[in-house]
């Protein structure tokens, strides 16, 4: 290729472009209002173990997505704790969030948030919002997922992805919950959408693909093989357990004994769901089944991050 074909080609492709667009309402901010409006922030994090101690290598960030510093309330050669901060403390139409986590050979990272993730109403344009989380665990690592709850306000819109990437015995226990609405306030999830991408691969391998759309006026969203019209949702999966269908039935034992969640072992994934109307029941659950699971996975008690208790 020619130092002229360099050239020409990002000229090409803007034509191409400004043929195809349609004129957009631009603010005094220089801010867009159509659907190519973006504002993009991202978070890049690598954690390596040396000396049986887990330190976090790398960490690269691009708008208001920030870490605290990491701590070892578990000791020095125990997990590796992070809050992940987002200080607007929600997404709004436009907002795109990419989050990336890469953990080492014989590494243990625990990631959590400070707060509940709000996903606020879309604009007048019905913008959308994304959010792509992307997880992955060399060899003989070991992470743990577990952020605070997602709250939905009505109207809205947007996509959430998370990608998980095992190699070898890689283990990851993790967790998502969300609710719909805010139904203390009288503000029930009855416009928008959402659409929720789940996969977790081990050698490039497929174990668990999910995709959940969220729509409050399809069918599904209130019929008896579907949403049920439930507020609040949560999925929990462990992946590197050494007996996973008898782990599958000690938990059921250990936990209380509810209508509104249930657990299963398949291809060597076990999952956990809740649904019901509680956000304060579904995250007991959460933190009950970790409590449980963390010994088995890690082989140590579980040591609850302090800022769940502020």
């Amino acid at each position: 290729m020619t130092a002229q074909q360099i050239s020409t080609r990002p000229q090409a492709q803007q034509a191409r472009l400004s043929a195809t667009r349609q004129p957009v309402a631009v603010g005094q901010s220089g801010h867009r209002f159509d659907d190519l409006r973006r504002w993009d922030a991202s978070l890049q994090l690598g954690f390596a173990e040396r000396d049986g101690v887990t330190r976090m290598r790398d960490m690269r960030h691009q708008g208001p997505l920030r870490v605290q510093r990491p701590f070892y309330p578990e000791g020095p050669t125990g997990a590796c704790h992070l809050y992940l901060l987002h200080p607007p403390g929600g997404l709004v139409s436009g907002d795109a969030l990419h989050i990336e986590a890469w953990v080492g050979k014989g590494a243990h990272t625990l990631l959590t948030t400070p707060a509940a993730n709000k996903l606020y109403r879309a604009d007048r344009n019905g913008v959308a919002w994304h959010q792509h989380t992307r997880l992955e665990v060399e060899d003989g690592g070991l992470l743990e997922w577990l952020p605070q709850e997602t709250i939905a306000f009505d109207g809205s819109r947007g996509r959430q992805q998370i990608r998980i990437e095992l190699s070898g015995n890689a283990r990851c226990l993790g967790w998502e919950l969300l609710a719909l609405g805010r139904p203390a306030s009288q503000l029930p999830f009855v416009s928008g959408g959402l659409e929720q991408h789940f996969e977790i691969l081990r050698d490039g391998v497929p174990m668990w693909i999910e995709r959940q759309p969220l729509d409050p006026t399809h069918r599904r969203f209130r019929g008896n093989w579907g949403q049920r019209g439930h507020s609040v949702q949560a999925t929990l999966w462990a992946v590197g357990l050494e007996d996973g269908q008898a782990t599958v039935e000690w938990l059921r034992e250990q936990l209380e004994p509810q209508s509104c969640w249930a657990v299963t072992w398949r291809q060597d994934v076990l999952l956990l769901r809740y649904l019901g109307d509680s956000r304060q029941d579904a995250w007991q659950l959460l933190e009950s089944a970790w409590t449980q699971l963390r010994p088995r996975l890690a082989g140590c008690e579980a040591c609850v991050p302090r800022i769940w208790r502020t």
